[in-house]
């Protein structure tokens, strides 16, 4: 964790603000952001690249409120998206369309459409058939849509299977062998424009090789279709680079650009980065409260108020995330908790077997929930989504209210009487 968490007097706070505080005063299950680590994490990423032409598009699936993403916009930032919902988010938060590149293998007709009309930069292109899609829309529109082929390399990225993205038997990108022969084919497109290539070859990255190994093949592979007098702009590297969540030993961010750097050496072209979980991860907490202890002959539970659909990290992934308290105190002694929700799944846990002091009412930091936090959480048992808060130095902002009871269900409705009789 970052400086901007850190405790004073016994109490955790962000920023300038207690976190008992915020708990107290929005209620809990809440995510909490530092403003100030959501903007050192994307300058050390643009400080890096300083000495060359880059664009950094921030991944908006990591987190995609809408303060947020103004607050990177603001920063002069661009955006990964995924969806014609992610470009309506970005849109909302006065993102610059020339700074938007859409990626992801399944976009929809509606989806193209709507961004040709918005004058996006660039469509990072996953298949064949959907640069027959784009072209068509496109004519109809009477534009001309930028691309960029994304290449599978068949990279190992060393990462959680369901994470990665850069091998044969991922559904992203097209292979690297099929590249050369259909770049050849974009002549019998009239309505798209090839102005670079991308990869991506997974998320919470904590080793260099595979990366510097996908830009070799990259950097080869667009040497080929210079060759070729095919003209590109920019290469899109993607992002993915690791956090620390427990005993992990991640690259910094400068290190990560050096290296990245370091292979595309004096390449003339305009190079993009996207990184998502770099940016928020260590700049959110989730923010909880020990509904309950309970203790039997096997194991001890600490049943708190956030659950899986809260953070789906620990059981969708297994993953590790820090749980710390809000308050220090010596009441107790520490004993081995689970940490766990009131959601009807075994697999509704938050931590296991962590060394705590606790009692019933006290508030707990789910560190490094910046990213993939909110933005994977659902309603599943009928639960509300949680709070989301902004710290900037000593003031706390609701960015996004908790959800009410009403809300679940506003857009469904009762079956019409006729079918009742």
């Amino acid at each position: 964790m970052q400086d901007y968490f850190s405790y004073h007097n016994n109490a955790l706070c962000v920023e300038d603000v207690s976190l008992a505080n915020i708990a107290n005063q929005f209620g809990t299950p809440c995510y909490v952001y530092s403003r100030a680590a959501i903007e050192e994490n994307w300058q050390r990423f643009n400080d890096g690249l300083s000495n060359v032409p880059h664009l950094i598009c921030y991944a908006v699936k990591a987190n995609s409120n809408i303060a947020i993403l103004n607050l990177l916009a603001n920063l002069g930032s661009g955006f990964d998206i995924v969806s014609g919902g992610e470009l309506e988010r970005v849109l909302a938060a006065n993102g610059d369309p020339q700074k938007i590149v859409f990626s992801g293998v399944g976009k929809s007709t509606y989806e193209i459409k709507q961004a040709l009309e918005a004058d996006i930069y660039c469509f990072n292109v996953e298949s064949e058939s959907e640069l027959e899609r784009i072209n068509a829309i496109a004519k109809q529109l009477n534009k001309i849509a930028n691309i960029a082929l994304r290449i599978n390399p068949n990279v190992d990225a060393r990462t959680h299977p369901y994470i990665a993205t850069g091998l044969r038997e991922n559904k992203f990108g097209i292979e690297i062998e099929s590249a050369l022969p259909i770049c050849k084919t974009l002549k019998n497109f009239s309505h798209l424009n090839l102005v670079g290539l991308a990869c991506h070859i997974g998320s919470q990255l904590i080793e260099l090789n595979p990366l510097t190994d996908a830009i070799d093949r990259i950097i080869e592979l667009a040497e080929k279709l210079i060759n070729e007098n095919l003209s590109l702009k920019h290469l899109d590297i993607g992002g993915g680079l690791g956090v620390n969540y427990q005993d992990e030993i991640p690259p910094t961010i400068e290190q990560y650009i050096s290296s990245a750097l370091t292979h595309l050496k004096t390449w003339p072209l305009k190079i993009i980065i996207a990184p998502g979980r770099a940016i928020m991860a260590d700049a959110g907490i989730l923010l909880t409260k020990v509904e309950y202890l309970k203790h039997t002959s096997h194991k001890n539970f600490a049943i708190v108020d956030a659950a899986m659909n809260d953070l789906a990290r620990p059981s969708l992934y297994s993953a590790w995330q820090n749980i710390i308290p809000v308050a220090l105190h010596s009441h107790t002694s520490e004993i081995n908790y689970d940490i766990v929700g009131p959601i009807c799944e075994s697999a509704d846990f938050l931590g296991k077997e962590r060394k705590l002091n606790l009692t019933v009412g006290d508030y707990l930091a789910i560190c490094t929930v910046g990213a993939y936090g909110f933005s994977m959480s659902s309603n599943y048992n009928s639960r509300p989504r949680a709070a989301e808060v902004l710290v900037d130095r000593d003031q706390a902002y609701l960015i996004r209210k908790r959800e009410g009871i009403s809300d679940l269900f506003a857009h469904e409705s009762l079956l019409p009487a006729i079918c009742l009789e």
